[in-house]
């Protein structure tokens, strides 16, 4: 295949990739941990992770997922353009930097211009998509991962451009504006690849066990006279310790589970440790009865739009397709299915399901 043959087969569409970083690791912990646990914990200005501390973990647990949000952008057609915005100095953000540079994606370095600390990316960011949209002719899809509602002028400008909007982002931290404003919308934890659940187990220190503690050793070149026991009302010298028989031993965390210890101390001088947290579910984070309940009437919008072509029987695909043009942010996924069949098979006092030979299309209609 010549050269010129080779470039006129290659797909015309184009993706940009443009990252809030910050405002996406933000939105994913508290996503994960809480309401403002991200402000609480002092993530941001946190220099140093000690692998035991319990913040060390979440921070772990709340990484976000890069290759999993490059490889959905890349199913749109070939990754032109990709960049991500943040203050890089933050420790927060520079644990994110191998993954960002191992798929060429430029690290744009925001510092913070005033105490508050305030994100600037939004600006920047939307600046250099308006350059690059005017710059690259060829540019057909942009990609935005970011849930801040300031990104929705950017979206409707890029729309008037003839370009196709997909947005990214965390749910419960996304602005439902913005996902209005784009061509698709995708919540985060339905993209490919991402962690269905992710446990908010503590760290702990273990085990608790007990060692006796030995008495000092006397130095070198003591005299013997001082290995002597101390006569019966003779003061103690500064600083000498004796250990009771029956003394409590001190407690300390075990090294590994099942190490053996020198010896062990009563039961009621062990304190139990603190249990730990189960497993979340992010899949069904947003199956709420309020979510569910939009859903069902989102699916009856779409086949009474689609029922107006004269057929009784609708293909599941334009379902489906029409439910995401009425609500870019529909995503079966958020709602705990793995397919869009399981969901339409939940509402089937809605929905009237054709039960046809394996591999045909699935049918369906409004029940009467």
């Amino acid at each position: 295949m010549s050269e010129e043959s080779a470039r006129l087969e290659r797909p015309r569409e184009r993706v940009g990739v443009y990252f809030d970083f910050e405002n996406i690791v933000i939105s994913r912990y508290n996503q994960l941990h809480g309401e403002g646990a991200f402000a609480k914990d002092k993530v941001r200005n946190r220099v140093t992770y000690k692998p035991e501390a319990e913040v060390t973990t979440r921070i772990r647990q709340a990484m976000v997922d890069v290759d999993a949000i490059l490889d959905y952008a890349a199913t749109f057609g070939p990754i032109t353009v990709s960049r991500a915005y943040a203050d890089w100095s933050t420790p927060v953000n520079a644990r994110h930097q191998r993954q960002l540079v191992d798929h060429a994606v430029d690290l744009i370095q925001l510092f913070p211009a005033v105490a508050a600390l305030k994100n600037g990316a939004d600006i920047r960011l939307a600046i250099d998509v308006m350059e690059d949209l005017f710059r690259h002719d060829n540019l057909t899809h942009i990609v935005i991962v970011a849930g801040d509602s300031d990104y929705i002028p950017l979206a409707q400008r890029c729309r008037r451009l003839d370009r196709v909007v997909i947005g990214i982002g965390v749910s419960g931290a996304t602005s439902s504006a913005l996902a209005s404003a784009c061509d698709v919308f995708t919540d985060y934890d339905s993209i490919p690849g991402t962690a269905r659940s992710t446990s908010l187990t503590p760290p702990t220190a273990g085990p608790i066990s007990v060692v006796a503690t030995k008495p000092a050793t006397p130095k070198a070149g003591a005299k013997a006279g001082a290995k002597a026991a101390p006569k019966a009302g003779a003061k103690k010298p500064p600083g000498a310790k004796t250990i009771a028989k029956n003394a409590p031993a001190k407690r300390v965390p075990a090294l590994a589970a099942g190490t053996s210890t020198a010896k062990t101390a009563p039961a009621s001088t062990i304190q139990p440790t603190t249990p730990t947290a189960g497993p979340v579910d992010i899949q069904r984070l947003d199956a709420s009865p309020k979510a569910r309940k939009a859903a069902t009437a989102l699916l009856l919008r779409a086949v009474e739009q689609l029922a107006s072509n004269d057929q009784e029987w609708q293909h599941a695909s334009a379902v489906k397709s029409t439910m995401r043009q009425l609500d870019p942010v529909f995503q079966e996924g958020s709602l705990g299915f793995s397919q869009f069949a399981d969901f339409l098979k939940s509402r089937h006092q809605t929905v009237e399901i054709k039960e046809q030979t394996a591999g045909a299309p699935v049918l369906l209609k409004l029940r009467s």
